[in-house]
C-alpha cells in the first residue's frame, strides 16, 4: 500500500494522480493512463509539454548561471526577455518586471501604482476600485484587489478598507432586457465614476480588471467600448489602469496582448502563465514609460523585490517560449484554431439541454451550465456540478478546467478549455466528443442522484 504523502496537497482528504511525463497535449500518468491536456493546467502550458527546444535553454543556462542577486546583477536572459517584449514599446510599455507567479505580479503592480503616487507628491491616494467576480492572485493583495468570494472568505477580517468593488462586464447574466451593448457600457462606466466619487476621486489608486476574465466567471470577454469607457474614467480622475492578462495575455485570446483588441492601452499589466508555458515559475509586469518617470524624475527606486525575480533560467525559459510563439507564428494558429473550437462546441453540444452559454476568444473558451436554460437558473452549489463534470472528463481521458460560483461567487457553474497554441483542428474535435461525453455523464449521475434521494426520502416517509 502507498505511504500517505507528506506533501501538503489542496486537498487534505485526496491525493492527486501522479503525472509522471508529457509530450505535446498529452499527460502521462503514474498508473499508464494518458490524458488529453485540454486546459494547459489553468490556461498554462501554451506550447503543449516537452517541448525540447525550451528543455534545452533550462539547461544550458542553469549549467552557464542558475541565479545573480538582482540587488546586484542583473543577467543576460532576463535583459534579453525584456527587449524582446518590449523593443517596439507596446502600447506604451517600455519596462518589465519579472516575478515567479502571477500572484505576484499582481502585488507588484499595486505596490508601483502606489509608489507612483507617492512620487508624484500625491500621496492621498490610497485606494484601489476593482471588480466583482475577479481574481487577481492569492497574495493578501491580490485577494482584496479581486472579487472570487470563496478564496476571499477566510481572510476577510484581515483585509484593508482601501479596496472596493464594482460590477464587472458580465452580459449574459448582468446586461438588463432589451438593454443595448452601448447602454450596458454606459451603465457601468457611470457606475465606476459614482464609485469614483463615492470613495473621493483624488483618493483613487488604480481601476484593476481582466481583460478577460479567467476561472472565476469562465472567460467573459468585455463588450465593444466597455473599456475604451473606463479608460476614460479613470483618465478623467488621474488614476491609473491596471489590466490583469496573466490567464488571458501573451496570445491566448488570439492576439500578444488582449488589450489589442479593445482599443485601449494600460498603465500597468500583469502577465505570466502563457509567458513561460509552464517550464519554469515565472511571471511579470510591463510598465507604461510615465510610471517609471515617475520614479526617475522621485527616489529612483522601486520599494519592492523577492530573492527569486528575473531569476535567469526561469527568464531563459520564457525567452526560448516566446521566440518559438513568434518563430512558428502560433498566434495565428491561436486565432485560427479559437474559430474551429467555437464552432465545434456550438455544433456538438447544441443537444445539451443544460448548457447555458459558450464564450470565450481565441484558445480560451468557457461552458456554463443551468439547472434551466430559459429562466438562467442554476444548478444548486451542492450539486457541485461542474466538478462533476470534470472528473466525468477526467475518467474519459480529458483533463478540463472546473469553475464554480460563476455568477455571483456561490451559485453557478463552468468549465474551461484552453488548449495549448500548437492544438489542431483534430484535436479540438476529440476534446469536445469527449467533454459532450462527460456532460451526459455528469447528468446521468445527477438524476441518479436526485432518484436516491427520493428513494431515501420515500423509505422514511413508509416507516411510519
Amino acid at each position: 500500500m502507498k505511504p500517505p504523502s507528506h506533501v501538503l496537497h489542496r486537498s487534505v482528504r485526496a491525493q492527486p494522480q501522479s503525472a509522471v511525463g508529457g509530450s505535446g497535449l498529452t499527460l502521462k500518468l503514474a498508473d499508464g493512463r494518458e490524458i488529453i491536456d485540454a486546459s494547459g493546467g489553468a490556461a498554462v502550458a501554451c506550447l503543449g509539454h516537452g517541448n525540447r527546444r525550451v528543455a534545452a535553454a533550462i539547461g544550458a543556462q542553469a549549467q552557464k548561471l542558475a541565479y545573480a542577486h538582482t540587488s546586484f546583477f542583473s543577467s543576460e536572459p532576463a535583459e534579453a526577455l525584456a527587449d524582446l517584449l518590449l523593443a517596439e514599446a507596446p502600447g506604451g510599455l517600455t519596462h518589465a518586471f519579472f516575478v515567479s507567479s502571477g500572484s505576484e505580479a499582481m502585488e507588484a503592480a499595486l505596490k508601483l501604482a502606489r509608489q507612483y503616487f507617492v512620487e508624484r507628491g500625491e500621496s492621498q491616494r490610497t485606494r484601489f476600485i476593482g471588480r466583482r467576480q475577479s481574481y487577481h492572485g492569492n497574495t493578501l493583495g491580490g485577494l482584496m484587489a479581486g472579487g472570487h468570494m470563496s478564496r476571499r472568505a477566510p481572510y476577510e477580517a484581515l483585509f484593508s478598507p482601501s479596496f472596493s468593488r464594482v460590477s464587472p462586464c458580465f452580459p449574459f447574466h448582468y446586461r438588463l432586457p432589451d438593454e443595448s451593448d452601448d447602454a450596458y457600457v454606459t451603465r457601468l462606466a457611470c457606475e465606476l465614476d459614482a464609485e469614483f466619487q463615492r470613495v473621493g476621486s483624488e483618493t483613487v489608486i488604480a481601476f484593476c480588471a481582466e481583460t478577460v476574465v479567467g476561472a472565476t466567471a469562465g472567460c467573459v470577454a468585455p463588450v465593444e467600448n466597455y473599456f475604451r469607457r473606463i479608460r476614460e474614467v479613470c483618465d478623467r480622475h488621474g488614476a491609473l489602469l491596471i489590466l490583469d492578462e496573466v490567464m488571458c495575455g501573451m496570445g491566448r485570446t488570439g492576439t500578444l496582448h488582449a488589450w489589442q483588441q479593445e482599443g485601449v492601452t494600460p498603465d500597468i499589466q500583469a502577465v505570466g502563465k502563457g509567458l513561460g508555458g509552464g517550464y519554469q515559475p515565472v511571471a511579470g509586469i510591463l510598465v507604461a514609460e510615465r510610471v517609471i518617470e515617475a520614479l526617475a524624475a522621485g527616489s529612483g527606486v522601486f520599494v519592492h523585490g523577492h530573492t527569486y525575480q528575473a531569476h535567469p533560467v526561469a527568464c531563459a525559459a520564457a525567452l526560448e517560449v516566446q521566440r518559438i510563439i513568434r518563430e512558428e507564428d502560433l498566434v495565428r494558429n491561436v486565432n485560427a484554431m479559437g474559430a474551429v473550437l467555437e464552432h465545434t462546441l456550438r455544433e456538438t453540444l447544441a443537444g445539451q439541454p443544460h448548457v447555458g452559454d459558450i464564450r470565450g476568444r481565441g484558445l480560451f473558451f468557457a461552458v456554463e451550465f443551468l439547472a434551466d436554460r430559459a429562466t438562467k437558473t442554476p444548478f444548486e452549489p451542492q450539486r457541485q456540478f461542474a466538478a462533476r463534470v470534470g472528473r466525468a472528463a477526467l475518467e474519459r481521458g480529458v483533463a478540463i478546467y472546473p469553475g464554480a460560483g460563476t455568477i455571483d461567487g456561490t451559485q453557478g457553474d463552468h468549465v474551461i478549455i484552453a488548449p495549448p497554441y500548437i492544438a489542431r483542428a483534430e484535436d479540438l474535435e476529440r476534446i469536445v466528443s469527449r467533454l459532450d461525453a462527460a456532460i451526459t455523464a455528469a447528468l446521468a449521475d445527477e438524476i441518479s442522484t436526485e432518484w436516491s434521494k427520493v428513494g431515501h426520502h420515500g423509505r422514511h416517509e413508509t416507516r411510519g
